[in-house]
């Protein structure tokens, strides 16, 4: 039995081929596990993308009784960011199996299990290398002083700043939208 699928669109007309495309491949999630009870997938096409390889979005969402899986890729074709989504919801699909179907069959406990996987992945892992340290003053300024800092520095992702009206470190950041974000961080 195939799980329904549920396809919604943005800025993005639903052809033939692709309502085929999305029900032919999207329904065989129901082999890699039981219990779905719905597929959804959301394409889109954002207008507003910085990069021509962002454009268009696929969004896939399995829901199950005890589950939720979710994926979103984008690329600059609907049907490359479809299959890419579809890849990471199999690897999402595999890593739940493999978390919740596969026994120990050594009779150890969860617990003791967990810090031998985790001890394991500490050895294989290399240590990230910090190859390069800047250090700059911080200045004090408001908001739309740092947004204005940014644009004459001519840094797209982020600027850090010393926030006058809060007496804090700060981080600004451009959304994909256009608009901007706010990092306040606090000690905890």
């Amino acid at each position: 039995m195939s799980a329904p699928v549920e396809i919604f669109t943005r800025n993005l007309e639903l052809t033939d081929r692709l309502q085929e495309v999305v029900d032919r491949k999207v329904g065989k999630l129901d082999r890699y596990i039981q219990g779905i009870q719905v597929v959804r997938v959301d394409l889109g096409y954002d207008k507003g993308s910085r990069s021509a390889a962002d454009r268009y979005v696929a969004e896939i969402t399995v829901h199950g009784k005890r589950f939720m899986l979710r994926s979103e890729e984008r690329a600059d074709d609907i049907f490359t960011a479809l299959d890419a989504a579809l890849e990471k919801i199999q690897r999402q699909i595999e890593r739940y199996k493999g978390k919740h179907y596969r026994g120990r069959g050594d009779r150890t406990s969860v617990a003791e299990a967990s810090l031998a996987a985790m001890a394991a992945e500490e050895e294989e892992e290399e240590r990230p290398l910090i190859v390069r340290r800047k250090r700059f003053l911080l200045s004090p300024m408001d908001e739309l002083e740092a947004i204005e800092q940014m644009r004459l520095l001519g840094h797209d992702n982020f600027f850090i700043f010393y926030n006058a009206n809060t007496n804090a470190i700060n981080v600004i950041y451009r959304r994909r939208d256009g608009t901007y974000g706010l990092i306040e961080p606090e000690l905890g």
